[in-house]
């Protein structure tokens, strides 16, 4: 028996059903979206005659692009049954320090004034870091995760304001702007690399047996490392991963706003929970797929926009991406006949 066999059949023993009934489980979460999504494009059609506009996808899909990356990198980490609520301080904080590196002083940089390319090598870098610092947290020190990405996410929220001097950070070179600058196809570069990223976390998750392990190890660890699953070393590299997709995701915001303030990403770990939680990703750790984030963020793109048109005040959407989270808890107690913790 491969270890890729091994690792499904503890994911769906843990599940506590027979595997084609967790199969059909998941695939019925899946596709539970898509009707909502349906219904959303019914209603902004009535609320605003430019909803289904050209211009308008375009705003959506470009919009959705950051908060897709930071919503796949977290729900990698949810998967294993960790959590990072440091990766909204990472988007801002990462862009922040390549951006410093390559500017001049005279424009609030460190005057270094380094090539372009390290900068941006530097934003990846520094991504990966902070996931490589989480995890040793985490992993190896064994702390509790929520309270030290909790940690990590203010130490990185000052670190940002603190070296910035709470200024916005502006004339980048046009590589910072790339993921929004340029495009393909009609639209951006970040939403084809949100996308792309998707598609292959989505095949990595379904058919590598190193997305297999993911799975095992978010429904039941020690049974995944008595299999010969090297628990530790996976959730470490998922926390490296992650981190680097957060800085992408910031990078993307930074091309989409034109600039980089020192509150850039304050607060988008809410919204990215959202997306995650609605889009069928447990809570407990070993249920969800790529799929399934997907379309959550692309709901909450559409609930967004459908506020914005309808002239809603911004203050409603948060509280309504709340009774969204809670409907959708809700939904997972109905169709999995267990509550999300």
């Amino acid at each position: 028996m491969t270890t890729r066999d091994t690792a499904g059949g503890i994911a769906a023993a843990s599940a506590g059903r027979p595997a084609f009934l967790s199969a059909a489980a998941l695939r019925l979460r899946d596709l539970a979206l898509l009707p909502a999504l349906a219904v959303l494009v019914v209603v902004g059609t009535f609320v605003s005659p430019a909803f289904l506009t050209q211009a308008n996808i375009y705003t959506i899909l470009t919009s959705s692009a950051a908060l897709a990356l930071v919503v796949l990198a977290e729900s990698l980490i949810i998967i294993t049954g960790k959590f990072d609520l440091s990766l909204e301080s990472i988007a801002g904080f990462a862009p922040a320090i390549g951006a410093m590196l390559v500017i001049p002083a005279a424009t609030n940089g460190f005057g270094t004034e380094l090539p372009t390319y390290v900068g941006i090598l530097a934003i990846l870098a520094i991504g990966g870091l902070v996931g490589l610092v989480n995890g040793f947290l985490v992993v190896h020190l064994k702390l509790n995760a929520f309270i030290v990405t909790l940690a990590m996410l203010i130490i990185l929220r000052g670190m940002l304001v603190g070296a910035t001097n709470g200024r916005t950070l502006f004339d980048m070179p046009d590589a910072f702007y790339a993921l929004m600058i340029v495009t393909v196809l009609g639209l951006p570069l970040a939403v084809w690399l949100a996308a792309l990223a998707f598609a292959v976390a989505g095949v990595m998750l379904r058919y590598h047996r190193l997305g297999r392990a993911l799975y095992a190890i978010g429904g039941n660890a020690e049974a995944a490392r008595a299999a010969g699953i090297r628990v530790e070393r996976v959730v470490w590299g998922v926390y490296v991963i992650a981190g680097m997709l957060a800085a992408v995701g910031g990078l993307a915001i930074t091309g989409y706003v034109g600039a980089v303030s020192a509150n850039q990403g304050n607060g988008m770990i809410f919204t990215v929970f959202a997306a995650a939680v609605i889009g069928g990703i447990s809570l407990e750790g070993g249920r969800g797929t790529m799929f399934g984030a997907l379309t959550g963020v692309l709901l909450l793109g559409l609930v967004q926009n459908l506020l914005t048109l309808a002239q809603v005040p911004s203050f409603w959407i948060q509280a309504i991406y709340g009774a969204i989270i809670l409907g959708a808890l809700m939904v997972a107690r109905v169709t999995s006949g267990r509550a999300q913790t």
